[in-house]
């Protein structure tokens, strides 16, 4: 199995946050957030995979800004590191409106995804090649939380 660029599974994705969207404060959910973040790794996994995913885990959850009914939301989700039959996804957000034009980042997590065939048995993935000092660290930092966590998926 050859390994593969970061590039070729990453994955940006948009959406435009609505009334049913958010709590009584106007604020986009945060179940909601992560269930566009979790959407935005799976298709990452399975670009990278070739194969089914499922959600291992979710770690590291960082809610920094509030996202408003209105903001456009970009959801960005990056293969840091894989494993024998884990990825782990790094997916950060951002949000803007009409009355904030720029970008504002919002919130990141840790996603780790787990490769299974037709009958829902793991299957090895392909690793990957860091490209660049940005790749590189999170490759590194991705193999410090899996010693550290004690957890081989």
């Amino acid at each position: 199995m050859e390994p593969k660029k970061v590039k070729e599974s990453l994955t940006v994705m948009c959406e435009f946050v609505l009334p049913d969207d958010a709590n009584t404060l106007g604020n986009l959910r945060g179940g909601k957030l992560i269930d566009w973040m979790d959407i935005a790794g799976e298709i990452t996994a399975q670009r990278h995979s070739g194969m089914e995913a499922v959600t291992a885990s979710i770690a590291q959850v960082t809610f920094r800004k509030a996202i408003r009914v209105g903001d456009i939301v970009t959801i960005k989700a990056r293969m840091t590191r894989t494993f024998r039959t884990s990825m782990e996804i790094k997916v950060e957000v951002w949000a803007e409106n009409r009355a904030r034009p720029r970008r504002v980042r919002t919130n990141e997590a840790i996603f780790t995804y787990v490769a299974v065939d037709a009958g829902g048995k793991t299957t090895p993935v392909p690793g990957i090649i860091p490209v660049g000092e940005k790749e590189k660290l999170l490759y590194e930092e991705a193999g410090k939380r899996r010693k550290n966590n004690g957890t081989h998926p």
